[in-house]
């Protein structure tokens, strides 16, 4: 009898050996090694270096882009005509931003913006507008010609430094869609916010997104970036030659080698989100400044984007 009993204990423990556990494990699916994402590892003193190395040595860019407005965009109603428009843009630090966007095929001008960072002005030749106003307004307008915005461009492509006195935080984020280490720059003061968080991919360690908030916690703009590229190889030497003929001292950090080629402004409280594709670019191209003046078009009417009251042409708004 014992005997018969051991026996039954012992097919006992084999059966429960090779039951659920032992399916578990030969039927778990192996992914290849080619095929499992890659998590670069960096610190956050790397990862600030990588940062201000774009931030601090494009001094300009010179850019052919493809712009496509979301549905429900404000700038919808500018170029509602087109489901794309071909802009030419300049920008230079510290403030200067000017755009042209002409209809494709065509070729006619559908804006022209520009910013030098205390007043932007927007030409709209099918309106016969021209806007001007403050960059630090905040006022927006129930019409949508009025609520472009040369300047979110500007802090969009051209990043603001990450100063050595300012409180930067480093965590992990993870999900879906890839593996993402987050500097988080924090705003002094009696009470601490968030200022700017700046997203890196580890699959490659590029910026792949930056967000920038307000006072409160107000998220001013979400813009990502992808597909970087190499800058072909005369724009990165005229970067180093240009720091050169100016005397100034190099850059504790590498000179700009890629810029992405696709990049999501999301301004959630200005109510768009425009697409832009770079089709070509060029940085540190010396820039003459006539190239972002724009000057009020004969006969357009004058619109001052901020003030109270309706719009008065340009010759009943002089004093």
């Amino acid at each position: 009898m014992r005997c018969v009993q051991t026996c039954l204990l012992s097919a006992t423990l084999a059966a429960i050996s090779c039951g659920c556990h032992g399916r578990t494990i030969t039927g778990r699916n192996v992914v290849p090694q080619a095929e499992r994402p890659v998590a670069k590892d960096a610190t956050r003193e790397e990862l600030l270096a990588a940062y201000n190395a774009i931030a601090r040595n494009t001094k300009t860019l010179n850019a052919t882009v493809e712009l496509k407005p979301t549905a429900g965009s404000r700038y919808s109603g500018v170029i509602e005509e087109y489901h794309e428009v071909k802009a030419f843009l300049l920008a230079e630090r510290p403030a200067e931003i000017r755009m042209i966007g002409q209809a494709p095929v065509i070729g006619k001008t559908v804006f022209d913006m520009a910013s030098d960072g205390d007043t932007f002005r927007v030409s709209i030749p099918s309106k016969n507008k021209f806007l001007v106003g403050s960059v630090s307004g905040e006022r927006n307008s129930a019409k949508p010609i009025e609520n472009l915005r040369p300047q979110h461009l500007l802090d969009a492509l051209l990043w603001h430094e990450i100063r050595k006195e300012e409180a930067v935080t480093m965590r992990e984020f993870n999900n879906e869609q890839g593996r993402y280490y987050v500097l988080t720059v924090l705003r002094g003061g009696y009470q601490l916010e968030v200022l700017r968080e700046v997203w890196f991919d580890r699959a490659n360690l590029q910026v792949a997104r930056i967000l920038n908030f307000g006072p409160k916690g107000t998220l001013l703009s979400d813009v990502s970036f992808s597909d970087w590229e190499p800058l072909d190889s005369a724009s990165t030497a005229q970067s180093s030659a240009s720091t050169a003929s100016t005397g100034s001292s190099p850059a504790p950090t590498p000179s700009v080698t890629s810029f992405p080629r696709a990049i999501l402004i999301d301004r959630p409280h200005d109510d768009y989100k425009l697409e832009l594709q770079v089709a070509k670019i060029a940085v540190n191209d010396e820039i003459s400044a006539d190239r972002f003046k724009l000057e009020q078009p004969p006969g357009a009417e004058l619109v001052h984007v901020g003030e109270t009251g309706d719009a008065k042409p340009a010759t009943e708004s002089k004093p």
